[in-house]
């Protein structure tokens, strides 16, 4: 894998700019409420939190749209809503920051999938899930591929499946198809349901949980996960296969034989929460600023690697990504 310098990463960035990519996709509303605990309940032996704040953020696939959007493209959403109030808070909450919202379907039949996580002194005590899982109407596909036949010079579209109904084995094959007949690339972030579904594309980004429920092998030293990735290429037919190692880093497995190894950039790892969101979006976004797949991989590596350093779920900056591109630079193992 070649060397990647700052400005090369530079030059990456700035020929992405502007372009748009589809992000489809389950979207969610985080919600945290954060307080203190000073006593147990007397009704219960649970603890009391005196809420002192409440605050909402995007999440699920909108993580990834707000990436490729501080990255300076410009995302479309796609994703389903409940026509209620956390919906309607998701959307205010997009239009705050200047998320397209044209690609988000409220669906009345359901509820918006909120993710309510409860914080006492600092530590998550509880969380709350409301979701319906259901398979997204046809009406709502038919919004989805509606909007993308109508969306003109696309340089790429993300899927990012949370196994939350949004995407279907139809939908999949219908948005590949025309991605196919229009020549944009294609990015996956699975999950198990529709992990074999996805043929065809231009990258393939599991991480090394869901290949091992996938494929029912075990992935622990470099030869395991070597033989994995042969067998999602083989499986998938996909041009490449980007399996992503946690700790270990990545390893990229290419259509044409080559496999290579990125080690994790990450110095002080203090939440993996949205690394893989910021991955697939800055993966694609270097592919729209014409990389090549050693470099797209090797830049996803190092803007996983920044967000991991900073709590919460954040979204990769351009000068963070630069600097760091600057200090470390690449030498992948073969």
């Amino acid at each position: 894998m070649q060397n990647l310098t700052r400005d090369r990463a530079n030059e990456i960035i700035n020929n992405a700019g502007c372009k748009k990519i589809a992000v489809i996709g389950d979207v969610m509303l985080d919600r945290y409420f954060w307080g203190g605990v000073s006593r147990i309940s007397p009704e219960a032996p649970v603890p009391v939190v005196d809420v002192e704040k409440e605050t909402y953020h995007l999440g699920g696939a909108a993580n990834v749209a707000k990436n490729l959007s501080s990255l300076g493209m410009q995302p479309l959403l796609c994703g389903v809503l409940g026509n209620d109030n956390s919906g309607h808070a998701f959307i205010e909450i997009c239009e705050k920051i200047g998320l397209d919202v044209t690609g988000l379907y409220l669906d009345d039949s359901r509820p918006t999938t909120v993710k309510t996580r409860i914080f006492g002194n600092n530590q998550q005590l509880i969380r709350l899930d409301r979701e319906v899982r259901d398979d997204l109407s046809d009406e709502g596909e038919n919004f989805i591929l509606q909007l993308l036949d109508k969306t003109k010079g696309l340089a790429g579209i993300i899927f990012e499946d949370y196994n939350k109904g949004t995407i279907s084995e139809g939908l999949i094959r219908e948005v590949i198809s025309r991605a196919k007949q229009h020549k944009v690339p294609v990015f996956v972030d699975p999950k198990f349901a529709n992990f074999f579904t996805y043929k065809g594309v231009t990258v393939f980004k599991p991480n090394r949980k869901e290949a091992k429920e996938a494929l029912n092998i075990d992935i622990n030293s470099r030869q395991d996960v070597q033989k994995a990735g042969k067998m999602l290429l083989d499986k998938l037919d996909s041009e490449n296969i980007l399996l992503t190692l946690g700790k270990d880093g990545m390893m990229l497995f290419e259509k044409n034989g080559d496999i290579s190894s990125v080690p994790t950039r990450a110095k002080n790892v203090a939440d993996v929460s949205g690394a893989g969101d910021t991955a697939i979006a800055t993966l694609a976004a270097a592919i729209a600023g014409d990389a090549n797949i050693k470099e797209a991989a090797a830049l996803a590596n190092f803007a996983s690697g920044v967000v991991c350093e900073q709590p919460g779920i954040v979204s990769i900056k351009i000068d963070e990504l630069l600097e760091t591109v600057e200090k470390n630079g690449v030498n992948a193992d073969k």
